[in-house]
């Protein structure tokens, strides 16, 4: 009985086949979403009250607080997971924390980090404790875990203490300060040897939280949606809000999955730029929604901005994850131009039709466009991996 309380915590084969997430994985997914919702909302009543750059820096700083709290439990859990009692009960631990988080997230954009701090103490307390178990149950990795300790404590250790010292409103600066040296942790630790995570583990987790926020975009938009139509007389401009809406997400689902990402994470160096670089792709494809909700708002009357700026807080972000899913995807698997070409051209026009009128509706064409360019390129990618294969057999 004891046995499957508490498991030796062994590293997890990275080669193992058929390796998927779990349903306490799942579960800790969708509960890290509710703090991206807070965030999101919160932008989007930033943007339609006129507070375009608060609101921007401030949605940006808070996905960071939330990006990287679950970007830290999937690494480790890739590599370490028992999935006994006290693994879960540590996770669970660490899903109150973001829960804390969440409630917090509004407070960010009024230079208040109490709660985001709070939070943060809660959910390392529990990765801690998981580094911990992992530094007793895989002697090779001992140093790494070790350091992961050392360096997660003594970094939460600053948050804390620059939270006492600016009297909850820590400044931008020291903000990009801390989080430099959170960056800094994983890179030192896995100099003294990789952790044994699993390449199709991370992707599919990836692949499965970006699903996850592009239905919390969805969600955010029928929201205002449902809002705006239950005026007398709405305007006509919402179909056209809905019509890019639903063409830039389904897009943007087709691209993120249109080539097999696990197959690009052949070791840390590629793992860091692809890994880290989710923060734009996850936090533009969240701030589409708050950016289509605005522009709701403005043709309801019901937002202080201008046309152009509303219409850049739909543009901007997909042109940002277009550009972030050709860095730390696309290029992975064909750098040429053959790729670069349709992404170059597609996030100029982005940028282009954010002066034209339903702005929202040009960029789902453009997104369908660079799909289809997409789809051209990996179908004969795989007739030619085909004939190679044929050929090879022969």
């Amino acid at each position: 009985m004891m046995r499957a309380l508490v498991r030796p915590l062994s590293p997890r084969d990275p080669h193992e086949a058929h390796r998927v997430a779990s349903p306490l994985e799942l579960f800790t997914d969708l509960c890290y979403v509710v703090a991206i919702a807070q965030g999101a909302l919160t932008l989007e009543h930033e943007i339609a009250e006129g507070h375009v750059a608060h609101g921007l820096i401030w949605f940006a700083a808070s996905f960071f607080a939330i990006f990287w709290a679950w970007l830290n439990f999937v690494w480790f859990s890739s590599a370490y997971d028992p999935d006994d009692t006290v693994h879960r009960v540590l996770t669970l631990l660490q899903v109150f924390g973001s829960l804390v988080l969440a409630a917090g997230v509004p407070r960010m954009f009024d230079h208040d980090f109490t709660l985001g701090v709070v939070g943060y103490v809660i959910m390392r307390v529990g990765l801690v404790l998981m580094w911990l178990r992992a530094a007793a149950g895989h002697p090779e990795r001992r140093t790494t875990a070790l350091r992961y300790v050392g360096g997660l404590a003594a970094v939460q250790l600053g948050w804390v203490v620059a939270l006492v010292v600016t009297a909850r409103d820590i400044p931008v600066w020291l903000f990009v300060v801390l989080v430099a040296l959170d960056f800094a942790v994983p890179v030192w630790a896995e100099r003294a040897g990789t952790t044994p995570w699993h390449p199709h583990h991370i992707a599919e987790r990836y692949g499965l939280f970006f699903i996850i926020v592009l239905g919390e975009t969805i969600l955010s938009v029928t929201l205002a949606l449902q809002a705006a139509f239950a005026e007398e007389d709405p305007p006509v401009e919402l179909w056209f809000v809905v019509a890019g809406g639903v063409l830039v997400t389904f897009c943007a689902w087709w691209l993120y999955f249109a080539r097999e990402n696990g197959d690009v994470l052949t070791g840390n160096d590629v793992g860091y730029v692809w890994g880290f670089g989710h923060y734009v792709i996850f936090g533009a494809a969240a701030a589409v929604g708050a950016g289509l909700s605005a522009r709701i708002a403005f043709y309801g009357h019901h937002a202080e901005v201008s046309d152009v700026v509303s219409s850049a807080f739909v543009t901007g972000p997909v042109a940002a994850a277009l550009a972030a899913l050709w860095v730390v995807n696309v290029r992975l698997h064909d750098p040429s131009i053959r790729t670069a070409g349709p992404f170059a051209a597609a996030i100029a026009a982005c940028v282009a039709v954010t002066f034209v009128p339903v702005s929202e509706l040009w960029v789902g064409l453009i997104c369908v466009a660079l799909l289809t360019s997409e789809l051209v390129l990996t179908s004969d990618d795989r007739a030619g991996a085909g004939v190679a294969r044929v050929g090879a057999a022969d």
